[in-house]
């Protein structure tokens, strides 16, 4: 079988890697990378004319900070024409007093984040990516990876078989490629499931973004074009199934009791999916020759939103040491450049995790002392500006 050598293969066609091999695009032009991307899923057409999002049209948000590098990335412009911008964040105990709001206009910026349905942003990635001297295995898998002296050996699916100085796993962890090089997770069950619709609401929302904080679980409802709105909303794993099997109507009904009349009755809900919840890090997120980020690299639970925001900074990073690198005669995938990444990742991968993991074990405490203490303190947020200035900031991307 004739071997390929490539610089970096990129395990993972999906918004994390194609947001990768667009962000190497100056180290192809300038130093002549051989990129491969090699994706599972068959793909959308790239270069449609027209994009037509269903209503169960799946969306994520992003951070003013990812917008920033999306910027860098020049790919900006064309996501966000279909880009719902949050302009306040709305924070709360269901049942306590006391409330916290972000407004994006006291930190002197358009928005706080964005809503981006994740079709949108796939179609615009690849299309840039079209525009690139990459290599596409496109459904390809990756049946066989071997460690050889100065990188990996790859077999795909396709019949091809390439040989790579640095091989890049963002394919979700879900094809096992981690543990089978013997990558170890730590995870820790939350024993919750995410219920995730997208939902219309009787009232305009304005550009909030809610999170609601209940015995039950968190839930998060973010704004969407019209009146529609994304939402997480989280149950005890035993009542998954009963989540599941309840009727549109059943559903939509105690959705407004665990939420209220804010945004008026909810109208209509679309498909339903639920998944489990873990906090999930992998023990070795860097070895000679390998990286592993996004969702192979760590597992949020999703309702503080900083999953793929983190991601997309471990793929700016990472793109940022291998320039560092290769201004030094270094080529991707040394032992010491991709140290050098990691020390960069550590801090703002731990502060992360530190905070959405505190954040739903705060909350999920059933204490009267802890609820009132909760109550006080998103009201003191509202008082103490410089820490509400640092908690959002951090929570935007801006700082670390």
């Amino acid at each position: 079988m004739p071997r390929n050598r490539v610089d970096i293969a990129i395990v993972g066609g999906g918004l994390v890697g194609a947001s990768l091999a667009c962000a190497l695009a100056p180290l192809i032009e300038r130093h002549g990378l051989r990129v491969a991307v090699i994706e599972a899923a068959p793909l959308n057409d790239a270069q449609a004319a027209t994009f037509q999002p269903s209503f169960d049209a799946r969306a994520s948000a992003i951070a003013q900070g990812s917008r920033r590098h999306f910027e860098r990335l020049g790919v900006w412009a064309t996501m966000a024409e279909r880009a719902t911008p949050i302009r306040q964040i709305h924070v709360s105990e269901r049942g306590r007093f006391g409330a916290t709001r972000l407004t994006a206009d006291e930190f002197d910026l358009d928005a706080l984040g964005y809503v981006i349905p994740n079709a949108w942003m796939g179609q615009v990635l690849h299309a840039a990516l079209g525009a690139l001297p990459l290599t596409w295995h496109c459904p390809a898998r990756v049946d066989d990876i071997v460690p050889i002296t100065d990188g990996h050996r790859l077999t795909l699916s396709d019949g091809a078989c390439l040989e790579a100085g640095l091989t890049v796993l963002a394919d979700g962890g879900r094809s096992g490629l981690k543990e089978r090089l013997g990558i170890a997770s730590q995870a820790q069950p939350y024993e919750q499931h995410a219920l995730i619709a997208n939902v219309e609401v009787g009232r305009d929302h304005g550009g909030v973004a809610y999170e609601r904080f209940s015995s039950q679980g968190p839930m998060a409802l973010l704004p969407m074009a019209g009146r529609r709105m994304a939402l997480v909303w989280t149950h005890a794993s035993e009542r998954r199934e009963d989540a599941l099997a309840w009727s549109d109507d059943v559903c939509l009904r105690r959705l407004q009791d665990a939420f209220g009349d804010r945004l008026g009755r909810f109208r209509r809900i679309g498909r339903r999916d639920a998944y489990p919840l873990s906090l999930v890090t992998a023990n070795e997120p860097v070895r000679p020759h390998l990286a592993v980020l996004g969702n192979a690299a760590h597992a949020l639970h999703p309702v503080a939103g900083q999953g793929f925001n983190l991601a997309l900074r471990g793929v700016m990073d990472l793109v940022a040491t291998l320039e560092d690198g290769l201004s030094r005669g270094q080529a991707p995938g040394g032992a010491g450049l991709l140290g050098e990444f990691e020390n960069r990742r550590a801090a703002d991968r731990r502060n992360v995790i530190r905070f959405s993991d505190g954040l739903i074990r705060l909350f999920g405490i059933e204490h009267a002392a802890f609820s009132h203490l909760r109550a006080a303190g998103l009201v003191g947020l509202n008082i103490v500006s410089p820490l509400r200035r640092t908690l959002a900031r951090r929570a935007m991307g801006l700082e670390r």
